[in-house]
């Protein structure tokens, strides 16, 4: 067992080893050492095992870290510490803060929900269990009484009667396994007071595996900050990542030690070789997910969680149209909604690889902040649950004149008596030219249509986080962005944007209180998004709301516009809805009803996505590290060329 099972002992060490510069350059362990022996306890073999154990610890560690202990910082983040090289060779980003917190949020809820879901299923089968005994002993007190039945009648020669589309609990399954029952009547009673006692195995804490683990922070917090976690498996396949994770995981002390491993691993390779293992899978690349999604799919346990994220904004928002298409499978369009759009392109391509393994996802959180999206996925199997995927994408028609939208389903269901018979969509939902502005439509997807987020998990989310908010290193972000989602519609499928209505009618913009209170009142529901912070799902079809903003405009009237403009066509139509704008009483949020902060502005500068691993700082990296950041790696660099040089 490790004896160093907190970081504060090794930073001791580092502080007087910077302090005694001479000492610490022929031995920088030295000191550690000498405080190890007087510390140590009054029994001798005792004290020999304590040494040996500290030695051999320090000398693995003093040959990963070199000689000059000034090249490494260490970061601390929730309770995990990290030790970082000055010279970015290992990538850590802090702005990823939010990311991490969420993660570790959304896995405490997780470990709560699949308890209680297999505590629900050992009551299921007691039950079952119970009301099989019950019958076998009518039956049998029935064949006493009745005689009249001869013996030679009975069909199953001394055995059970074998029971057709058994269930699996019925069948003594598992979570395990399946166990097939084949035993004379005689003893079924014995064996269902067995399983009444004992049931399934008892479950296991989840196993995480972090495909893409860098200096393995993330795989670290999981370890020592979450209770009831399993083993944390962290792969990459940079050797220089898996050395510093290493040293990080010994850094953290004997909990880290006994949770995390860390393996020089393709990820994709690794995943595919353990099918339906792990309980979590977290994929949080340098970029794109796409090439990790086929493999994830297959590695995560039935009913196991998904964690993925995004950071190739760009392309997920059209700059590159093509470019998403062959990565995700759906063409982006480019209306305000964008970034929830990514976040939908991502869902839908999740659920189609998926589909492949007969395999379908259940969103439960569903967020993006800043420069990346993050999913958060339950992975189930089932071919006839598979069948409904169509139901839950849907194509996206965009005008390019104005601001109005529709969405096409891919496909229907009909349901006759028992039978559910699934069939294509129907269509066109739009004409060849928009109805209020006259302009042509673009088509984009398809696009994941059903919700994006659980709100049963979102506030179990919200109660633990809030009763925890000490943990949580960015506890006011990811509560601002929490308490947003759970006020969304879920049901409503991307947004609108006041200011973009606005401008295309060239006006002057409602508050969102008045927008709202036209919305509620003409009989629609409406809300805020996380999203944006300008930006209101609703229910109410475009043409109410080119009707409220109508009625808006002869209120506030604007300056004449060319008749060939978006704009000027839609106000040229008289409003067939008359838009009351009297405050209505749900007009305001929770949030600003309690004046409380949605949308946090960054706790510091350049705060975003940092360096690549490995790359050269120069100063045209001046916009993402800042200059002081800048000065101080040159200087480092400087300091170093000069230390060869005076010896």
């Amino acid at each position: 067992m490790w004896l160093v099972s907190e970081s504060r002992t090794l930073k001791l060490q580092l502080k007087l080893v910077r302090a005694t510069t001479a000492i610490a350059a022929a031995n920088p362990f030295s000191l550690f050492n000498s405080l190890c022996t007087s510390n140590c306890s009054q029994n001798l073999e005792e004290e020999n095992k304590i040494q040996q154990t500290h030695n051999l610890f320090l000398q693995d560690l003093s040959k990963k870290m070199a000689t000059n202990l000034d090249d490494y910082t260490v970061i601390k983040e929730g309770e995990a510490e990290i030790l970082m090289h000055k010279k970015n060779t290992v990538f850590y980003n802090n702005a990823q803060v939010n990311n991490r917190d969420l993660s570790i949020a959304v896995l405490r809820a997780f470990i709560s929900k699949r308890k209680q879901e297999h505590e629900a299923y050992l009551l299921k089968i007691a039950n079952r269990a119970k009301k099989a005994s019950e019958n076998d002993s009518s039956e049998s007190a029935v064949e006493e009484v009745d005689n009249k039945t001869p013996p030679e009648d009975h069909k199953t020669n001394g055995k059970c009667e074998s029971v057709e589309e058994a269930s699996p609990v019925e069948s003594c399954t598992t979570m395990e396994g399946s166990v097939k029952i084949d035993e004379e009547c005689d003893a079924d009673e014995e064996k269902i007071d067995q399983s009444e006692v004992k049931g399934p195995k008892e479950l296991k804490p989840p196993i995480v595996l972090e495909a893409l683990s860098a200096s393995g922070l993330r795989a670290l917090r999981y370890a020592r900050e979450i209770e009831g976690i399993g083993q944390v498996i962290a792969l990459d396949n940079d050797p220089a990542s898996v050395e510093a994770c290493r040293r990080n995981i010994k850094f953290n002390g004997s909990v880290a030690v006994s949770k995390v491993e860390s393996h020089l691993a393709d990820a994709r390779v690794y995943m595919l070789e353990n099918p339906n293992k792990f309980d979590v899978v977290d994929l949080d690349p340098y970029g794109s997910p796409s090439v990790f999604l086929d493999s994830a799919v297959q590695s995560v346990a039935d009913g196991g969680i998904l964690m993925c994220t995004a950071t190739d904004m760009a392309v997920l928002c059209g700059g590159n149209g093509e470019v998403c298409y062959s990565k995700y499978g759906s063409y982006p369009t480019r209306g305000k909604y964008i970034h929830e759009m990514a976040l939908r392109i991502v869902l839908a391509s999740i659920e189609s690889h998926a589909n492949r393994y007969k395999r379908y996802i259940v969103p439960v959180l569903s967020f993006q902040k800043d420069f990346y999206l993050r999913v958060f996925v339950r992975v189930y199997t089932s071919a006839s649950a598979m069948k409904d995927t169509p139901l839950k994408l849907s194509y996206v028609y965009q005008c390019t004149g104005c601001d109005s939208f529709h969405l096409q389903p891919l496909g229907r269901s009909i349901t006759k008596n028992t039978s559910v018979r699934h069939l294509p969509g129907f269509g066109p939902v739009v004409p060849q030219e928009c109805t209020d502005c006259g302009k042509k439509f673009v088509m984009g997807g398809p696009i994941w249509s059903a919700p994006i987020h659980d709100q049963e998990w979102v506030a179990s989310i919200i109660a633990d986080v809030n009763r925890m908010k000490s943990k949580y290193p960015a506890y006011e972000h990811i509560s601002a962005i929490l308490n947003t989602i759970s006020e969304e519609l879920p049901d409503v499928p991307l947004f609108l944007s006041l200011h973009s209505l606005s401008s295309t009618l060239k006006c002057t913009s409602p508050s969102a209180v008045l927008f709202r209170s036209a919305v509620i009142n003409a009989g629609y529901r409406i809300s805020r998004t996380h999203v944006c912070a300008l930006g209101l799902k609703s229910d109410a079809p475009m043409d109410v709301i080119w009707d409220i903003m109508r009625c808006w405009v002869k209120n506030h009237p604007i300056k004449g516009q060319p008749a060939d403009q978006p704009g000027s066509v839609i106000l040229a139509k008289e409003p067939v809805l008359q838009a009351n704008f009297a405050r209505a009483v749900a007009s305001l949020s929770k949030a600003q009803a309690k004046k409380v902060a949605r949308f946090l502005p960054n706790p510091e500068k350049h705060w975003g996505p940092k360096l690549r691993a490995g790359r050269t700082i120069t100063s045209k990296h001046i916009s993402l590290l800042g200059e002081a950041a800048l000065n101080g790696v040159l200087n480092h660099e400087e300091n170093n060329d000069e230390e060869p040089k005076s010896s």
